[in-house]
């Protein structure tokens, strides 16, 4: 009878929970547990399925003093890392002695550790990416200050390039309030409609004097009709901005580059009316082993040139969080030495 009611009981326990008695045996475990650690773990001590000594620790130490005791357990299922928050509390009277047992649970708290990882990277990329430019301006400051104090030619280069220094910084507050603004704004869906061939020949006009200086030809493909859908004006216009100014840097040596809209009764990325937003480069194209961490904070396909050309690394996040407050997607497909294709998909 107590069995079943140890049974029931764990069964309705969420998170993963298993009874360890005073024989050192687990002697109950919920269908979570079994699958978190094996079908056969009833009757066999703990030790032999719990091998993580900090884990094996807690649970003596529960069995032992019967306080509440908690340890971290790594787990891993050939994919990924897990980390799970171990919690050992003891229950009096029962066990195959009734003298208590204690009831283990696991709870899965990987997203708040990758969350916390997130965070330290963040601050340690904006603090080096700060750190650069930050160090180039003392030095020349103190330059300018001592040898360089009466040279007029050295003082004129000199100012130049702490004028491109500090515009490196102020490009990258920018990129970091934009990007907190879009974070914070990412669950809330627009609701105005927006005609994306105004959109995108807006922003090809403003990029019209970057492409000439580039020699790079730009050109629209749109088709005449007015293509709607439910979005926000500036934030459209950022994200084709960024798109067709990063293939003009990165992808302007093919000559061209191309903005290409379309629209579909039926899409199957959104399962739905969408537009599709090409823009499509004929430049040396990215290496495949890029492509999936594109849109990650700080990371560049091409370091050293990237910063040459004033990047920050940003602008893809931002692109990315914008689209997904969107609802829609983006897709990237390149070849090297055959150019950059980025497709913007939209909801309608």
């Amino acid at each position: 009878m107590q069995d079943d009611l140890i049974s029931g009981l764990l069964a309705a326990v969420p998170l993963p929970a298993l009874l360890v008695d005073q024989s050192e045996r687990i002697i109950a475990a919920n269908p979570e547990s079994h699958t978190l650690l094996g079908q056969q773990i009833i009757g066999r001590h703990f030790a032999t399925i719990l091998r993580q000594p900090t884990v094996l620790d807690v649970i003596e130490a529960a069995l032992r003093d019967k306080s509440p005791h908690q340890a971290r357990m790594l787990s891993n299922d050939g994919v990924q890392d897990t980390t799970y928050d171990v919690t050992c509390r003891y229950v009096h009277g029962i066990g195959a002695v009734r003298g208590g047992a204690t009831l283990v649970t696991f709870q899965d708290v990987t997203h708040l550790e990758q969350a916390v990882q997130m965070r330290r990277d963040f601050v340690a990329n904006v603090s080096h990416e700060l750190r650069t430019p930050l160090t180039a301006l003392m030095g020349f400051i103190e330059t300018l200050r001592g040898p360089a104090r009466n040279d007029p030619e050295a003082r004129d280069r000199f100012l130049g390039i702490m004028e491109d220094e500090a515009g490196r910084m102020n490009r990258l507050v920018g990129d970091l309030l934009s990007l907190n603004r879009v974070e914070s704004e990412e669950r809330v869906r627009p609701k105005a409609q927006v005609n994306l061939n105004e959109i995108l020949q807006a922003t090809l006009t403003s990029l019209r004097p970057l492409a000439d200086s580039a020699q790079v030809q730009l050109s629209l493909a749109a088709p005449e009709a007015p293509v709607l859908v439910t979005g926000d004006v500036d934030q459209l216009r950022q994200v084709f901005t960024n798109l067709i100014e990063n293939a003009i840097k990165y992808g302007g040596s093919g000559g061209r580059v191309d903005a290409v809209l379309s629209a579909s009764d039926r899409d199957p990325a959104v399962r739905g009316p969408a537009a599709r937003i090409q823009v499509i480069d004929k430049g040396p194209g990215i290496d495949p082993v890029h492509l999936p961490r594109l849109t990650e904070r700080f990371y560049r396909a091409d370091n050293h040139r990237s910063r040459q050309l004033g990047g920050t690394g940003l602008g893809l996040a931002i692109v990315k969080h914008i689209i997904n407050r969107h609802r829609g997607r983006l897709r990237v497909e390149s070849e090297q030495a055959q150019g950059s294709v980025f497709t913007v998909i939209l909801p309608q």
